[in-house]
């Protein structure tokens, strides 16, 4: 079989659930179909593929094919935001989310705007459209070939929500998703496929940060890690490892996740009228983050955004210090209703109040 990140040979070992590969260090699920499953592959490849064509294996042939941006630098970033317009779902301000957020990493944090990948259901381009698929290829895209310096962004603005846990790794029984375009077709995007896409290919020297604005997203990356108050009231990290003692963790670099709110929350999605809209998490992080005059620490990012957002369930017209571009229309109608906690959790434990937070 063929690696699913890379696409070079695999190995595979007899009764093997997964298999790493040993270039990129990523992680293939392997798939198996039984005897007549084999045969019946066999034939339809002789045939032609009648059935169904081969996937491509997710590496620079896939990616050029997609016309995904070439990286070059250290620097890269995948936005995907989903208004699902013309549905009973439909949501008013993930697309304007991922348009401030490249606004914010291209000048804040000088990320090349050529490096940065987009998929938003407004794109034309049947690639670019945020179906499951192309979530995932991206993803792939996004962590392909990174090497010790890299700096990564996912941002995910859209729907969440829960599922039955498969394969027993939750402590409550439930898998987090995100929501693709077309999910009530084929199916969500689970935690566990997140986390075998983007996390456990970071290398040693690579740092993941993902910001996802979205309901019941608290540990949509299956990170080890949570910061969270204990009966005390007090913050500490929580271990999150799986009850089955699934590898859930990197090789060797570093995925924080930066969450809308817990599993069982519901994100609130900005309104206003005939201007534009944002969602809670995306706006006070890009307020917090664009007006630090100096670097901030994880726990001063984590406490501006958690005031920004009480400020804006105090006052809907709240007036943040942001770039003159975007000030006049989101200090006007971003309003948010009821209580909406950002939480943070990582791969590896830190001081956050010593470690300092950089794109």
């Amino acid at each position: 079989m063929e690696c699913g990140q890379c696409g070079a040979r695999l190995a595979v070992p007899r009764n093997a659930s997964t298999v790493q590969c040993t270039h990129c260090r990523g992680v293939t699920r392997v798939e198996r179909h039984g005897a007549v499953g084999f045969v019946r592959d066999v034939i339809t490849n002789i045939a032609g593929g009648r059935h169904t064509r081969p996937q491509l294996p997710a590496g620079p042939r896939r990616f050029s094919e997609a016309g995904y941006p070439i990286v070059h630098g250290k620097k890269r970033a995948l936005l995907v935001g989903i208004n699902y317009t013309g549905t009973e779902d439909e949501l008013q301000g993930p697309i304007n989310d991922v348009n401030c957020m490249k606004f914010l990493l291209t000048l804040k944090y000088g990320f090349p705007s050529d490096c940065i990948l987009v998929l938003t259901d407004e794109e034309r381009n049947p690639n670019r459209r945020p179906t499951k698929s192309n979530i995932l290829l991206a993803m792939r895209w996004l962590v392909y070939g990174c090497s010790s310096g890299d700096s990564l962004v996912f941002h995910f603005s859209g729907h969440g929500t829960q599922v039955d846990d498969q394969d027993g790794d939750e402590l409550d029984g439930k898998d987090e998703a995100i929501c693709p375009l077309d999910g009530d077709l084929n199916g969500y995007i689970r935690d566990d496929e997140i986390n075998e896409a983007i996390v456990r290919p970071l290398v040693h020297g690579v740092t993941l940060h993902a910001i996802i604005d979205a309901c019941r997203s608290g540990t949509v990356l299956d990170l080890s890690n949570l910061w969270q108050k204990n009966k005390y009231g007090k913050f500490q990290w929580v271990d999150q490892n799986a009850r089955t003692g699934a590898w859930k963790n990197t090789s060797g670099g570093h995925a924080i996740l930066i969450s809308g709110c817990a599993e069982d929350d519901d994100s609130q999605d900005g309104v206003g009228d005939d201007t534009m809209v944002m969602g809670a998490l995306t706006y006070s992080f890009f307020a917090a983050a664009w007006s630090a005059h100096r670097p901030l620490t994880y726990g001063q990012l984590l406490s501006k955004t958690r005031a920004i957002i009480a400020d804006c369930n105090t006052d809907s017209q709240s007036h943040c210090n942001l770039p003159a571009a975007i000030a006049p229309l989101v200090r006007k109608v971003v309003n948010f209703s009821g209580v909406q906690e950002p939480h943070l959790s990582s791969s590896d434990k830190f001081d956050i109040n010593r470690r300092t937070f950089m794109l």
